[in-house]
């Protein structure tokens, strides 16, 4: 596999905030009388759109009020405990190195563009890419519509573009537009849930960037 161009997902993948994401879970769980989901049980069950993670749980979707609760819950938890979370060992070097070999890379999250952006600056590592996009709009949907979006704001062709992210939504994405995609197991999901996007799946970002850059 060969590109010009990759798209970094940032949750759970450069940025290694899974442990924050559990906890957060789990104190928007307890908001709404669920009881607390492991890190196992966790990567096999969660999904997007986010509301369909919750259906998996209860056996039904959130009510609208109830979503909102779940999710304000999450957001302000999220917010407190990754505050002690780091970016993914040794992505500072793949980053430049991937900069240096004369190609480019973007990041694109479905966390809000507001809140992204001073997690991104706080590692000073923008430097490396040509956009840094976070989610317009409501919480809840997959990444297909603003993978469209972001390539289009860079006038990136997507055979030439590799999205390398840790959930199957990022497979998904990246084929609705007509790019690849390479899933990483550090993050959301476990390696028997990404198997089945019938993408490559790695065990390391290291991995990744070998297999999109060869």
């Amino acid at each position: 596999m060969s590109t010009r161009h990759i798209v970094w997902d940032w949750n759970s993948t450069l940025f290694h905030d899974i442990d924050a994401v559990i906890a957060a879970t789990n104190d928007s769980f307890a908001a709404v009388g669920l009881p607390p989901i492991t890190l196992e049980r966790y990567r096999d069950l969660y999904c997007v759109p986010v509301p369909r993670f919750y259906e998996k749980i209860t056996g039904r979707l959130p009510e609208p009020d109830e979503w909102t609760m779940l999710d304000r819950t999450f957001q302000r938890s999220y917010t407190r405990h990754a505050d002690a979370c780091a970016l993914t060992p040794g992505v500072d070097a793949l980053l430049a190195g991937w900069q240096a070999s004369g190609r480019t890379q973007s990041i694109l999250s479905l966390t809000a563009h507001d809140e992204l952006l001073p997690f991104v600056n706080r590692f000073a590592i923008e430097r490396h890419f040509l956009r840094v996009d976070g989610r317009i709009g409501p919480a809840g949907g997959g990444k297909a519509e603003h993978l469209a979006r972001h390539l289009t704001s860079m006038a990136a062709d997507p055979a030439t573009v590799v999205v390398i992210g840790d959930a199957a939504d990022d497979a998904h994405a990246a084929r609705e537009v007509g790019a690849s995609a390479v899933l990483y197991t550090g993050g959301s999901h476990s390696r028997a849930s990404l198997e089945r996007a019938g993408v490559p799946v790695v065990d390391t970002l290291a991995e990744a960037v070998a297999l999109v850059g060869g």
